[in-house]
């Protein structure tokens, strides 16, 4: 009993290597606090964002569906902060509800891609042979897609419809995150504390989920948020074509859609989604590069 408490004990201290330990993902994530402001800005716009995400009945101030047919097109004004659509919609309320539908669609898309790929990657990585290579072959076919076209395709299948959108983005990126993690593991299986894990009688799904994947997450964290911000344009560009959510409900890109007619009479109309659409994307690649360089200081020469 004494010897089995002791390989376990043996498993466990070899499962994460000195550096990891020290200085893990987490550990470096917090320097970003000891950055500039352009770091700080964009941090309030996310926290902006993403309390808009989880209240926006509370921070808009009308309902983005009342219609006040009187009011059609209105000019920014204190009562309604950037203006009124076709229909006398606020456009500000309807903005912030859009935001709740973008971060919910590239959330669950870029989580269903870390679930799917994820294992993916580990499990070609550590068997190699034929495992590996029918699934890498199966995640080129889906990458030689151009990316807006895929999502067309699945979603034209399946119907305009939330679950639609997130499987498609969902199977999108599930090859960036299975190559991102085989090339990881094919770095890491031969390592020192690897091999010291499996001679200590770690077993595979062990090894995979207890002692690689761990030492993967830096890349992996990097790729979400790089992952949600493409995944945001995704969404946005398949409203604007009509593919994505159906009206009422207020999505960024259908509202770009919509402003369009109305560029030279109302143009406070087609800037703002365009804005909030550049700018969320802009923020999000921002904290990617960020990440990267937090995580990985030698990218910071390249």
């Amino acid at each position: 009993m004494e010897e089995r408490t002791d390989s376990v004990g043996q498993i466990a201290a070899l499962e994460q290597p000195p550096e990891t330990i020290k200085r893990g993902p987490l550990a470096k994530i917090r320097q970003l606090r000891k950055t500039s402001k352009p770091v700080l800005l964009a941090g309030t716009i996310l926290l902006l964002v993403l309390l808009s995400t989880l209240f926006p009945g509370v921070l808009s101030p009308h309902d983005p569906n009342e219609i006040h047919p009187e009011l059609s097109l209105s000019p920014p004004s204190l009562d309604f902060i950037l203006g009124t659509d076709e229909f006398g919609r606020d456009i500000f309320s309807r903005i912030i509800f859009g935001t709740r539908v973008a971060i919910v669609i590239s959330s669950a898309s870029v989580g269903l891609a870390f679930v799917i790929g994820i294992p993916l990657g580990l499990i070609s990585g550590l068997f190699g042979g034929l495992a590996d290579g029918l699934t890498m072959r199966v995640m080129d076919a889906v990458l030689a897609f151009p990316s807006l076209i895929f999502t067309i395709l699945i979603v034209a299948a399946l119907g305009a419809s939330p679950f639609s959108i997130i499987v498609s983005i969902g199977f999108l990126f599930t090859p960036r995150f299975a190559r991102l993690v085989r090339g990881s593991v094919l770095v890491l299986k031969d390592v020192d504390f690897v091999v010291a894990s499996r001679a200590c009688g770690a077993g595979n799904s062990r090894i995979m989920f207890r002692t690689i994947l761990p030492n993967t997450m830096a890349p992996i964290l990097i790729q979400i948020t790089l992952g949600m911000a493409l995944a945001i344009s995704i969404e946005a560009g398949l409203s604007y074509l009509g593919l994505g959510i159906q009206p009422p409900t207020a999505t960024w890109g259908t509202m770009l859609r919509d402003a369009q007619r109305y560029l030279y009479l109302a143009p406070w109309y087609t800037l703002a989604p365009g804005i909030i659409i550049f700018v969320v994307i802009l923020v999000l690649n921002f904290f990617g590069d960020r990440l990267r360089d937090a995580l990985d200081p030698r990218l910071k020469r390249v």
